[in-house]
């Protein structure tokens, strides 16, 4: 993400606020959007991650988020015991 949003008419540059917060919003969306379309995904996050934007050829205004690798999972694929076992809702929480 960038907290700069570009020049505007009056070439003033913009603020942008909130963009990590955007930019995890945006990205659990991506990752559900490709988990119903049957892919899986391996998250990372490298700190520091500012090497990507030597290698990615980027500005050193732009802050790399999330090393996000998709593809489909091999046929020999399993899940771990505690993705699939999830807990009840009364366990997670308490009502007032």
């Amino acid at each position: 993400g960038s907290d700069s949003g570009g020049k505007s008419d009056a070439d003033q540059v913009r603020k942008n606020y909130y963009v990590r917060e955007s930019v995890g919003i945006a990205t659990g969306f991506l990752i559900d959007a490709l988990h119903h379309s049957g892919l899986v995904t391996l998250t990372h996050t490298p700190k520091p991650m500012l090497f990507l934007n030597q290698i990615c050829e980027r500005d050193k205004s732009e802050r790399p988020y999330i090393l996000l690798v998709v593809g489909y999972p091999a046929e020999s694929a399993t899940l771990p015991l505690h993705a699939i076992k999830k807990k009840s809702l009364g366990e997670i929480s308490t009502f007032i």
